[in-house]
């Protein structure tokens, strides 16, 4: 099936690809200090930053608009 242009359509792969270890333990690294900047705890910023489903912008969001972290977690987890 060819897009518009004559362009192939693009597939997205995430879903089905094997993530390496150091790749995940990076992007979860990279969550959790991002956490840690928005104002959550080392232990809250761990947990959230290793649900891989919740939004990290949602996560951010809710703390930088005042929302409680005790709050946040149970909204996002």
């Amino acid at each position: 099936m060819k897009a518009s242009h004559g362009r192939e359509p693009i597939m997205w792969t995430t879903d089905t690809e094997t993530v390496h270890e150091p790749e995940l333990e990076q992007v979860e690294l990279w969550r959790q200090h991002s956490l840690l900047r928005a104002g959550y705890d080392p232990e809250s910023a761990a947990l959230v930053a290793r649900a891989h489903k919740v939004d990290l912008h949602d996560a951010v969001e809710l703390a930088r608009h005042g929302c409680p972290i005790q709050l946040a977690l149970r909204i996002l987890l």
